[in-house]
């Protein structure tokens, strides 16, 4: 989350710092003009900007989330594009004007103020808009690259946060800052973050298939970098360098740095000030910059908003007055000329900006705005009412939010009102014409007198595109399925008889955005259940070996042997994950819990290897552990015995892929089944074990579906099992108890990536009877 959270924490905290330097600059000038009753129109165009921005994030979000997997690729790699121009523009436009920021702002409030209330308005809009759109666009990309919205949202409210203290500091002048070097240095960082995204949105591009090249590799590490671990999870967050990367992509990324690095470097060489030749050389009246108060904002400082009083307690005077009166200075007076004079001495760039030759460049001084009591106040017309203060900053939210909802609903692709298509145990899609591309519902109405299943496949391949299961005899219900250029027909299977299948139909256009699943029958599991019982069976007999030799050690008084061999035969059984399913009431009698017991561990129904567990390591005698490891070794060789006559359901196998390291997250490293041995990671490792055996024999299946899914899978297995051997020498094991935080959620965190990666396969595997 974290690593996310950085890059949209600098824009945030970049863009935030912009907009409130231009609005303490639109503040200040008004109210050292005497203009504080204008004050509200400044911020009604600030809230006017914050609704807009806001509006053009939910109209990305909820305009993307409509489109087809294919157009979200080029939807997204296309704004990514864009944002990446935009924030190079900004960055360097901030580098040139961030000295005549200032006056720039204080011209343009100067001319509002003589042209009416909306100008000011929009001048703020205008100001603070832009630099909303561009946190928007590319807090919606980053959002994107990241996968979630939960870090990228934080880092990008601690930057604002932060953006609107350091405003707050400047302005009341508690706080100084070199803001040139703040823009160049956030400067420097954003492009290398820009380089990422504009890589990231070229990728996109070619999986949407904008461009082509989306195999071609310049760079493979998947097979010797951990995808999930911290440095990885880190550069992919922060920078947008992933283990694979196109050769479009490595050479957008190095190219754009190469030249947006060497023109940013070059231009703030270029306008650094040059030191003066004789520093205690008087200047020339006409080369001396007036001290203007709201320059300052380029080197750290804003103008103060009041004015110091006379020495006599009278009210400060206008500058008008002050040139044709002139008093001594108050002892406050001397004390801002004196911190005024500092100012200027210091060598930051802090009056006038400079040009690359280092002169200062001369500008015409804005016309001092009049006295606020000096202009006349605009008078209603007669016999109008006066509008209320509230309707202008409601309306100004209110009419993005309202052109967001309306763009919202009409680009969000409604599916067509469709067609009706009849079902039965004798005929199957009568009614069904060549449907439009698109996202399609159908009215599946069943007309016979048996309950159907009904699936909208490819007849070349069987692949389904959607499906409705248990459609009862004389039902509706709507299918909705995302059609493209293909061919299409219906089957139908019910309750009992065979299936039946329409006639096929052909639908042009639409690119080739829809998915779909290959079935898969109960004859394509037959080989990997054949194959993963004839493992468990091995592993049956290894476990009944390995249970009388326990049983000999209690027998013996060996009890230290027997802790040892309580843990070999623990582990092969855990092994088994998969068949659990099918050993019916046998594991509660080899690996019971004293949960849920009246008794607890002294339950009389206690048994299997945690009761003599919890025996072996709370001080138990030989005596009291001879009855439960004979009953341990009669449930496992009844086990043995039963098993090849179980009924093992082929479609527990994709099942069981995920439900094993479930349980292990749940139970083992939380150490909630210990009874006192802390051996509940080797009893993880064990289940990690059976789950890549399951896989095993389930790879076929799934490289034929999910090409891409089993190398993810196989890197989290490479790393969750890396942490897992660091935590024991030999048999000897760390307890879960004992972990040390960082560990833990390590463990936690490679077992719920691995749990996330798995979650496809049951769906990918589930029985489907169209096949």
């Amino acid at each position: 989350m974290w690593d996310d959270a950085f890059p949209s924490f600098l824009i945030g905290l970049r863009e935030g710092l912009e907009a409130g330097l231009i609005v303490s600059i639109l503040v200040a000038t008004l109210v050292r003009a005497g203009a504080r009753n204008r004050l509200a129109q400044v911020w009604t165009g600030v809230l006017a900007a914050i609704a807009l921005a806001m509006s053009f994030g939910a109209v990305l979000t909820f305009t993307a989330a409509s489109l087809s997997a294919t157009a979200q690729e080029a939807f997204g790699g296309t704004l990514s594009v864009i944002a990446v121009a935009f924030v190079t523009a900004m960055v360097f436009w901030m580098r040139r004007s961030a000295r005549s920021l200032s006056g720039e702002i204080k011209e343009k409030v100067t001319g509002a103020l003589a042209m009416g209330s909306g100008v000011l308005v929009v001048t703020s809009f205008l100001a603070v808009g832009r630099e909303g759109l561009e946190t928007a666009l590319f807090l919606w990309t980053t959002a994107r690259a990241a996968g979630e919205s939960a870090g990228p949202l934080t880092g990008a409210g601690i930057g604002l946060v932060l953006a609107a203290g350091l405003c707050w500091g400047l302005y009341r002048r508690v706080l100084k800052i070199n803001l040139t070097k703040f823009f160049t240095y956030t400067g420097a960082v954003l492009i290398v973050i820009a380089a990422g995204v504009l890589g990231y949105g070229l990728r996109d591009l070619q999986e949407g298939g904008v461009f082509p090249g989306n195999t071609a590799y310049a760079l493979d590490l998947s097979g010797s970098v951990d995808a999930g671990s911290w440095y990885s999870t880190l550069l992919q967050g922060v920078l947008n360098i992933t283990p694979t990367m196109t050769w479009l992509q490595t050479a957008a990324y190095v190219g754009y740095l190469a030249v947006v690095m060497t023109l940013f470097v070059r231009g703030v060489r270029a306008s650094a000030p040059k030191p003066a030749a004789e520093p205690n050389a008087p200047r020339p009246a006409a080369d001396r910059p007036e001290p203007e108060a709201a320059a300052g904002a380029a080197a750290g400082g804003l103008p103060e908003p009041d004015r110091a009083p006379a020495a006599d307690g009278s009210a400060p005077q206008s500058p008008a007055e002050k040139s044709e009166a002139p008093e001594p200075a108050s002892s406050a007076e001397k004390q801002g000329q004196e911190q005024e004079q500092e100012h200027e001495q210091e060598p930051e760039p802090e009056s006038e900006p400079q040009s690359a030759a280092g002169e200062s460049e001369s500008r015409p001084p804005a016309p001092a705005p009049a006295p606020a009591a000096d202009r006349p106040e605009p008078q209603p017309a007669r016999g109008s009412r006066r509008r209320p203060a509230w309707v202008v900053p409601v309306a100004v939210v209110a009419v993005p939010v309202v052109v967001a909802g309306v763009v919202v609903a009409v680009a969000r692709p409604k599916p067509s009102s469709g067609q009706t298509v009849a079902v039965s145990e004798t005929e199957c899609g009568k009614g069904f014409t060549a449907p439009k591309a698109g996202r399609q519902t159908f009215q599946m109405q069943n007309t016979g007198s048996k309950t159907s299943e009904v699936y909208l496949i490819d007849p070349g391949t069987n692949a389904v595109y959607g499906e409705i299961e248990g459609l009862a005899p004389g039902t509706t219900r709507d299918l909705v399925a995302t059609v493209a250029g293909g061919t299409y027909a219906w089957r139908c299977v019910p309750s009992s008889g065979k299936a039946v299948t329409s006639k096929s139909v052909t639908v042009t256009g639409g690119g080739s955005s829809a998915k779909a699943v290959v079935p898969v029958s109960e004859n394509d599991l037959a080989a990997p259940l054949k194959a993963y019982k004839e493992y468990v069976d091995q592993g049956l007999a290894t476990l009944v070996a390995q249970t009388r030799t326990l049983d000999a050690d209690i027998e013996g008084n060996h009890l230290d042997q027997a802790r040892t061999d309580w843990l070999t035969a623990h582990l092969t059984y855990s092994s088994l994950g998969a068949a659990y399913g099918t050993f019916e009431d046998f594991d509660k009698k080899i690996n019971g819990r004293a949960d849920g017991l009246a008794g607890g561990v002294a339950d009389p129904d206690f048994a299997g290897f945690h009761r003599i567990e919890y025996g072996l390591w709370h001080g138990q005698s030989a005596d009291a552990l001879k009855a439960p490891a004979q009953a341990l070794v009669d449930a496992a060789a009844g086990l043995q015995k039963a098993f090849p006559t179980q009924d093992f359901d082929p479609g527990d196998l994709p099942l069981r892929a995920h439900e094993i390291l479930e349980n292990t997250l749940q139970f083992e490293l939380t150490a909630d089944t210990d009874e006192g041995s802390g051996t509940n990671l080797a009893t993880a490792n064990a289940n990690l074990a059976g789950t890549d055996e399951l896989l095993t024999v389930l790879r076929p299946l799934l490289t034929a579906r999910a090409p891409k899914l089993l190398p993810t899978v196989d890197a989290d297995i490479a790393r969750l099992q890396k942490l897992l051997d660091a935590e024991h020498q030999g048999a000897v094991w760390t307890s879960a108890e004992a972990l040390d935080a960082a560990t833990r959620q390590q463990l936690n965190g490679a077992t719920g990536q691995l749990l996330e990666d798995l979650a496809p396969v049951p769906d990918l595997l589930e029985i489907r009877k169209s096949a």
